[in-house]
């Protein structure tokens, strides 16, 4: 199955960092139902509003996980969690995390930060803090490098990746095909990190769709949707008003257009509790949902300062999850969305 997404001729098509064209996308067969996904990016602790710095792999807060995993699980969730270069060489990695994914309830995957996994051959600074931005031999060579640390730690060979800050570029599906990835969950629909170096997700599907040179890729964006008397027309607005200091709020004190992402982090969970409804409504097969390892610990993120903000980071999952199982949407596990595509392969051969 060969895709095409309009890009330089020697990366071939189904790249990451421009829109996927209609024969892309990508439906589940119908005993799928519809499922939700999460997917944690387990990383360091830095401080988020610094520019980043080699310095900062701490990793006290993966301990958290194990608790976090058993609230999340009792959901019915069943985590990837997408280890970057700190955390999978955390000397308590293997004791913290292996019984989670030896459980069969989680799965790995990678996330990777390049100005903490080694090759360290770029310069530091914002724009090459975006993996995609590198050139294309330095983004290969962190990539392997991470790759073959999760296999070595764990055991096994992580087929699902993120680029940290969202960070795909030009070369990123084809190296991911190259490595053998079999899903990128690195897009963020309706998002634009352009004005700091990175690339620019407005208008993009919050469907699956195929990617990668050969097709090989799934890319699963994380779930986000418009909210709003304007919100049919939601994408087209936000891009058009984004230059607009302040436009952004005001559109959505005045009930008109609101931007929400399933993530605890930053994302009111009566406004996430509505994307819900109006999505499974919609008939949106599969829900991607998201956080960082660090906000399940105190003072690591900026969502999860104290005990309290600890309590509504947990009570936003609660909510969240109970309303997805309430609703018929059950969770789904890497593996279960493999052997689908699996499926759907074979059948195309």
């Amino acid at each position: 199955m060969e895709l095409r997404i309009q890009g330089d001729a020697d990366l071939g098509g189904g790249r990451l960092d421009g829109l996927p064209g209609p024969e892309s996308t990508y439906r589940f067969r119908p005993e799928f139902g519809q499922r939700f996904m999460l997917f944690i990016d387990t990383e360091e602790e830095f401080d988020w509003s610094q520019p980043t710095a080699r310095s900062s792999v701490a990793t006290s807060a993966m301990t958290a996980l194990p608790q976090a995993h058993s609230r999340l699980a009792a959901y019915g969730a069943k985590p990837v969690y997408l280890f970057d270069y700190p955390a999978i060489s955390s000397p308590n990695c293997t004791d913290v995390m292996g019984p989670l994914l030896a459980s069969g309830g989680a799965s790995a995957g990678a996330h990777l930060h390049p100005w903490v996994n080694p090759p360290y051959d770029e310069i530091m600074n914002e724009s090459n803090s975006f993996a995609g931005n590198l050139p294309i031999e330095l983004e290969r060579a962190k990539l392997h490098i991470l790759t073959q640390k999760i296999e070595q730690t764990l055991g096994v060979r992580p087929l699902c990746y993120r680029s940290g800050r969202y960070g795909v570029g030009p070369a990123t599906a084809m190296l991911l095909e190259e490595a053998g990835y079999r899903v990128d969950v690195s897009v963020r629909s309706h998002f634009d990190y352009s004005a700091t170096g990175g690339p620019n997700f407005a208008g993009y599907p919050i469907t699956p769709y195929r990617a990668g040179p050969k097709g090989g890729l799934l890319e699963i964006p994380l779930t986000a949707a418009f909210l709003g008397r304007w919100r049919q027309n939601g994408a087209n607005i936000y891009a058009r008003t984004s230059r607009i200091p302040l436009a952004h709020g005001a559109l959505a004190r005045a009930g008109l257009l609101n931007r929400i992402a399933l993530t605890p982090e930053g994302m009111p969970v009566q406004e996430a509790m509505e994307a819900v409804r109006i999505l499974q409504g919609e008939g949106l097969q599969l829900f991607s949902l998201s956080c960082h390892s660090p906000s399940f610990a105190i003072g690591h993120t900026p969502y999860v300062r104290d005990k309290a903000d600890l309590r509504r980071f947990y009570e936003w999952w609660d909510r969240i999850l109970g309303l997805l199982i309430s609703l018929g949407v059950t969770g789904v596990g890497l593996d279960e969305v493999l052997a689908d595509l699996d499926a759907q392969d074979r059948g195309l051969r």
